[in-house]
């Protein structure tokens, strides 16, 4: 005999799931439920808050439910920010409930790369998300890649990228999610940043997130929203008295022995004992983050990679050793292609930025050119001077790679021939005034003479130039018609980008005629991100001992327009009305001219691209044994008529003043032609 299910029973029932309220935001909880890190992983298996106990009260000032509106993660990169603090953030909220959301990126690759390497993967594996987003595959719901909408139709995920204003406006946001932060460009239309976080204004409970590693002190966004936050640093307990106190560099670093390495550690500020990595999974599960900043208007966190579980201590030693040149890369235990990379990386800022989690401290201004002058010409009439000083024309004979940098006026060329070195040391060879126009027969053959010229090193060996950069900003038709002549490996065009954050030089992507057609880039044309290649060279510029990395020599005998010019500009950092702090070099004073640091920056350009910042110590020794010798055969001196007068072709008309053409230019022509 069956029994009819009662109707009023099933429709209390219905009501009651109806009206049951989703469970308690937990987004920790959200992770050990949906996260399962794969075999690609250095910690694969499900999420363990155990082994990245620091995330728990990050998480918790990122739900739904808790009072703050704005929360700052200032962080070192490769700990998991991404995917155990943005990922699942976005996935917690929609979980909660019905909601818009917006994530932002500061390019429009950088968007493209997290939906498809970080966001999707995520979602196709994780059970919380496949059920409000589905797969991305097929027909389970409607969305596009920058645009997803849950299943249910009752929220979207929007992604943006700062670069495009346009893709920031709107429908209001109730979670909105600056990723990578410090990248955000002003654009011509206005502040990203702004933009993004005006989003969230309807909304009295929304949640705007920050997250990103620093860029450069003065202009990095998270540092500045970090600075009014209430900065919490987390503290460990001292394995030996229970001492209670931060790890931070520059404890870390009093304690780096260059000679041993591995033994790198922290010292405990109130026993003095040291505190070694076996120790270091203990006491960080035993910490807590600690306000630094009490009066701040939000949770602001800073986290570095000695707390990340991934490394160890010792590897943050050794990349700080081979950033400040103390150590080789082992040839034996890594590729040429990984050395490549490794070398490229350990770049300071790179070091300061995403292993500390720290903003990099550039030089603003350069040293006073009157200074930097006598320190060159009092060394070379000093005997017992540790600083090497070359007459102008002669190449050092230590294993350098020679380029030379262009800049083109409406009456003449300017050429600086520099030599660049290991270490980041940089040599000025000659500085030249060529007095013509690129698109003159007289200009191209003078900066084809140049190209085809032997310099000498100081051992006697004649190099030719390794390699041109040529600057296309202005007369760009001519110099394209110039510089196709030669091959894209041996000249280059470079122009000035309005960046101020990125790579130091990527290739233009193209470059258009005047009748509007694209021309061939052949590898040939680059932007350079002046703004902060003018910092690095400027920080390099006022280092003082000619043993240490980065030191710059001069040539004896350069003018003091030449002084004058290499240290012509200022940076200056404004405020905008929205709080914006951005920086421009300006210079010093309106009758300096600033082509001779334009020019270094162009041969700059000219000597990473032949793989300067990337060669190995192996590649340097193989050029210090190829260039860094006398040549096999005598050389005849200064006064054998057989021998060209090298020097004679280098000597450049004076700077302070446009040289005259029928007579300066012709006497040059002359000179250059004889020495091909």
């Amino acid at each position: 005999m069956g029994f009819l299910t009662s109707a009023e029973g099933i429709i209390a029932d219905a009501l009651a799931q109806a009206m049951r309220p989703p469970p308690p935001p937990d987004i920790t909880r959200w992770c050990r439920e949906n996260i399962i890190f794969d075999d690609r992983s250095p910690m694969p298996g499900a999420f363990n808050i155990r082994r990245f106990p620091f995330l728990a009260e990050i998480h918790n000032t990122l739900s739904p439910e808790h009072p703050a509106r704005e929360v700052t993660v200032r962080g070192s990169a490769q700990w998991g920010k991404t995917v155990s603090v943005v990922n699942p953030t976005v996935g917690a909220w929609h979980e909660y409930g019905p909601l818009d959301s917006l994530v932002v990126h500061p390019t429009s690759s950088a968007a493209t790369e997290w939906v498809d390497t970080k966001w999707l993967p995520m979602r196709r594996q994780a059970p919380s998300l496949l059920a409000i987003f589905g797969t991305g595959r097929g027909g389970d719901q409607k969305d596009a890649k920058f645009n997803q909408e849950t299943l249910a139709r009752d929220g979207s995920l929007k992604v943006a990228s700062a670069g495009s204003p346009d893709d920031l406006a709107g429908t209001t946001r109730r979670l909105v999610i600056l990723d990578d932060l410090s990248k955000f460009e002003m654009t011509p239309k206005g502040d990203p940043e702004a933009l993004a976080v005006s989003r969230a204004s309807g909304f009295e409970d929304a949640k705007i997130l920050r997250v990103s590693t620093p860029q450069i002190k003065g202009t990095c966004r998270i540092t500045r929203s970090f600075a009014r936050s209430d900065q919490r640093y987390y503290h460990v307990p001292c394995p030996h008295c229970g001492y209670s106190q931060p790890l931070t560099w520059e404890n870390f670093e009093a304690n780096i022995d260059p000679e041993r390495l591995a033994a790198a550690h922290f010292t405990c500020e109130s026993c003095q004992q040291p505190i070694k990595h076996s120790e270091k999974e203990r006491i960080v599960g035993a910490g807590q983050w600690v306000p630094h900043n009490p009066r701040g208007d939000h949770p602001g966190f800073h986290l570095w990679r000695a707390y990340a579980p991934q490394r160890d201590w010792a590897s943050i030693a050794v990349e700080y050793a081979r950033v400040m040149g103390w150590t080789r890369l082992e040839a034996a235990t890594t590729t040429v292609e990984e050395q490549k990379a490794s070398v490229e990386a350990e770049t300071e800022q790179t070091f300061w930025n995403d292993v500390l989690g720290l903003p990099f401290e550039q030089a603003n201004d350069a040293p006073d050119w009157q200074d930097l002058r006598d320190r060159t010409e009092h060394a070379a009439d000093d005997p017992d001077s540790e600083i090497t000083v070359l007459p102008k024309g002669v190449v050092p004979a230590s294993g350098v790679m020679l380029t030379a940098g262009v800049d083109c006026q409406d009456d003449r060329m300017e050429l600086h021939l520099k030599a660049f070195g290991r270490d980041r040391r940089r040599w000025t060879v000659d500085y030249v005034v060529i007095p013509h126009h690129i698109g003159t027969e007289d200009g191209r053959a003078a900066l084809n003479a140049y190209l085809r010229t032997e310099w000498p090193t100081e051992l006697g060996l004649k190099l030719k130039i390794d390699a041109l950069a040529i600057d296309g900003g202005t007369y760009t038709d001519d110099v394209w018609s110039w510089a196709k002549t030669h091959p894209w490996s041996r000249v280059i065009i470079v122009k000035g980008s309005s960046s101020q954050n990125g790579p130091l030089m990527v290739p233009q992507k193209f470059e258009r005629r005047k009748d509007g057609k694209a021309k061939r880039q052949q590898k040939r044309a680059f932007l350079l991100n002046v703004s902060m290649m003018k910092g690095n060279f400027y920080t390099w510029l006022k280092q003082e001992d000619p043993t240490e990395r980065g030191y710059c020599h001069f040539a004896r005998g350069l003018s003091d327009a030449f002084y004058q010019g290499i240290t012509s500009e200022v940076k200056v950092l404004t405020r905008s009305r929205t709080g914006v702090v951005t920086a421009k070099w300006e210079l010093v004073e309106p009758s300096r001219r600033n082509e001779q640091l334009d020019t270094e920056l162009y041969a700059e350009a000219a000597a990473r691209r032949k793989g300067w910042a990337s060669m190995t110590d192996d590649q340097w020794d193989a050029l210090e044994a190829e260039r860094g010798v006398a040549p096999q055969e005598a050389q005849g001196d200064l006064f054998d008529a057989e021998l060209p007068l090298a020097a004679a072709a280098h000597t450049p008309p004076k700077e302070t003043e446009v040289p005259d053409r029928a007579s300066a230019g012709a006497r040059l022509l002359e000179v250059l032609k004889r020495n091909d």
